[in-house]
């Protein structure tokens, strides 16, 4: 058998320590699928006495990860500390630098440098893998990337956050709200201490920026993604949703448009009946539209050491294989700047809940509204009378221009009888 592929590995989080577990435990299996060894033997954390549940005997421990990718005598550096920034950037820099290749499970330094990290490393005739930085244990970066590459990819969409689909579950099937329903989240562990980057729509968007370029071949851009979380979804807006006959995820949605790429992360409420609706948990989809398969659906888990650890083990067997493409599926020199399509342009339909003080005019003040900027209602509910008290009053309305209904409901939330902002819902026809 040929000589092994030698690897360091910086970061022994969770991932770290299930990245060695993986390879340690199937390092025969690995071996034979690659045709050659992967053999760890240099790693790199910050706490060096820390149990990991792995052994770490024989391999060599640098202090510094910097240190590591410029001197261990590698042919892989796999980062796995996290960042879009700092140490994680130095590290996939120095390792290009000095010649090997690198495996990441970073999505933010993708989101972010991608693009120029991409042409370092093909300048120099390496390779930079990132399956682990998407949807987990889902390969959906080797489904566009070669799976799908007779294909003109025109969508990609999917729930790209376990944490939110988690939260928006629990709330669905039990009617608690989204802040208990996030505590309890983080007392599982299924949410960090500070769940921002999750609850708003930021480790989606990262997600969402490197499938758009793999998707349509054009350069990484997490500016260009409209961003909104799910901290105003209420437990009362998911049960009228699920009257509706919809179900509220949090998704992540690129399609290439004649005008353009349209790129954004936000609450839908997708149609029952759609397969990425039965999609619970902390289970992540990612859905695929290509002029001649159609639709491809992959479903799996998006995070955790296991899911994470295979990942990145399939670019280690690609690489130790032999086997290399472009990062992005072309050339990074071959990236297309596309244009790109403001949020303003959008245009589908919404859901709108409003709270609304029970006096007559009020309804004809909020149908004036819509109808000046030309947005017809589909249907609405109200649930019995309250003369002078607050009720909800929930509006479909048809595919309209985002600009539009974003004047409509500034002018319907400034009525002194709206008692709360309006939440709005846009709804996807999946």
């Amino acid at each position: 058998m040929s000589k092994p592929l030698r690897i360091a590995v910086a970061g022994l989080g969770t991932v770290g320590a299930g990245t060695l577990r993986l390879l340690q435990q199937h390092s025969a299996l690995i071996a034979a699928r690659a045709g050659r060894p992967i053999v760890v033997t240099a790693v790199s954390a910050r706490e060096r006495g820390r149990d990991r549940g792995v052994s770490l005997e024989g391999l060599h421990w640098y202090e510094d990860a910097v240190a590591m990718a410029a001197g261990a005598d590698v042919d892989v550096v796999v980062e796995l500390i996290g960042g879009s920034d700092g140490v994680a950037k130095a590290v996939c820099e120095t390792a290009i630098a000095q010649g090997k290749h690198v495996v990441t499970a970073n999505k933010a330094l993708l989101a972010v440098h991608g693009a120029d990290l991409a042409r370092n490393a093909e300048e120099r005739g390496l390779i930079l893998a990132f399956e682990a930085a998407v949807a987990g244990g889902i390969p959906i970066i080797k489904a566009l990337r070669e799976g799908l590459a007779g294909n003109q990819v025109t969508r990609v969409y999917g729930i790209l956050n376990g944490t939110c689909n988690y939260i928006l579950t629990t709330m669905r099937e039990t009617g608690r709200e989204f802040a208990e329903v996030l505590a309890e989240a983080q007392a599982l562990g299924y949410a960090e201490a500070d769940p921002s980057f999750d609850v708003d729509g930021v480790d989606a968007a990262h997600k969402l920026a490197i499938l758009t370029s793999v998707a349509f071949g054009c350069p990484v851009n997490f500016g260009a993604v409209y961003i909104e979380g799910i901290r105003r979804v209420s437990a009362l807006d998911i049960q009228f949703a699920q009257e509706l006959g919809y179900r509220i995820k949090l998704l992540g949605i690129a399609r290439l448009t004649p005008d353009g790429v349209e790129q954004r992360v936000h609450p839908c409420m997708v149609p029952v009946s759609s397969p990425i609706a039965h999609v619970d948990g902390v289970f992540n989809a990612v859905v695929a539209e290509g002029d001649f398969v159609g639709r491809s659906v992959y479903e799996g888990r998006g995070a955790g050491a296991g899911p994470t650890a295979s990942a990145v083990a399939a670019d280690l067997v690609d690489i130790a294989a032999g086997r290399r493409g472009p990062t992005f599926g072309v050339p990074a020199a071959a990236l297309k700047n596309l244009p790109l399509l403001p949020m303003e342009r959008h245009r589908g339909a919404y859901y709108i809940r409003l709270m609304v003080l029970d006096r007559p005019g009020v309804f004809a003040d909020i149908a004036a509204a819509l109808r000046d900027e030309r947005v017809s209602m589909e249907a609405v509910l109200q649930r019995g009378r309250a003369p002078g008290e607050t009720v909800p009053v929930v509006m479909t309305v048809h595919d309209t221009d985002e600009a539009a209904m974003m004047r409509a409901i500034d002018r319907i939330g400034a009525n002194e009888a709206i008692v709360e902002p309006p939440c709005i819902v846009r709804i996807e026809a999946l």
